[in-house]
């Protein structure tokens, strides 16, 4: 899996904290971040993220190119609504040398391997068959496995981000996805330290487990250790 954060709002930090200070100011925002300090944004937007307050966080932008990955993954990725994706086009794109994602529990055992890598071949040979028989690429795709890599590009607001990593950084998210969100939020807190310090699932973030009663137990085992 690769995960590159190709384009974002540039000072992402201080915009937040700009277009938040706009809200009660009577100058303009391009005078409020011309005055304010690295330190003020930094603690205004922890403020912002600590009370919830995260409407105008919703100004800054992160682009991502994110490879090696299933259509498994993006189907779930795409119930993300706010957000804009690019994917690559299996209608336009031949696979006659589809790429493919194994799952731990299938590539843990290898009689499951065995059979796994056995059917990708079957559905290569007979996409191939398909192919060469006039069917077009658009249609031959439809026997293509939920397994086949596929490419995106995603581009989420930072207040979507936030969200998006609450569900999917969470243990009973499913593992594809979940190391997806893990590789995404380490890049952006890199450009933008204050807003995703406090990123994740809900347990590290706000001390509550949404799973109920499905929970992975993560939280219980933090409050005893504490």
């Amino acid at each position: 899996m690769i995960v590159k954060l190709i384009c974002h709002t540039p000072e992402p930090d201080r915009v937040a904290a700009a277009a938040a200070r706009l809200c009660y100011s009577p100058i303009g925002a391009q005078a409020l971040l011309e005055k304010m300090s690295d330190a003020e944004a930094a603690k205004l937007v922890a403020k912002l993220v600590a009370t919830g307050h995260l409407s105008t966080v919703e100004h800054v932008s992160f682009t991502f190119a994110i490879e090696g990955v299933s259509r498994v993954l993006t189907h779930q990725l795409v119930r993300h609504r706010i957000a804009s994706y690019s994917q690559q086009s299996q209608r336009y794109v031949k696979e006659h040398d589809f790429e493919y994602i194994v799952p731990p529990s299938v590539a843990n055992n290898p009689v499951a391997v065995a059979k796994f890598e056995a059917l990708m071949d079957n559905i290569r040979k007979s996409y191939d068959e398909l192919v060469a028989m006039g069917v077009h690429q658009e249609d031959a795709r439809y026997c293509l496995a939920n397994a086949t890599e596929t490419k995106i590009v995603v581009t989420m607001n930072a207040r979507a981000l936030h969200n998006f990593f609450a569900l999917r950084c969470c243990n009973r998210a499913h593992w594809e996805i979940r190391r997806l969100a893990n590789k995404m939020l380490l890049e952006v807190q890199k450009v933008a330290p204050e807003l995703f310090k406090k990123a994740g699932p809900t347990c590290v973030t706000a001390n509550y487990c949404s799973e109920g009663n499905l929970s992975c137990g993560r939280l219980a085992a933090m409050k005893s250790d504490a």
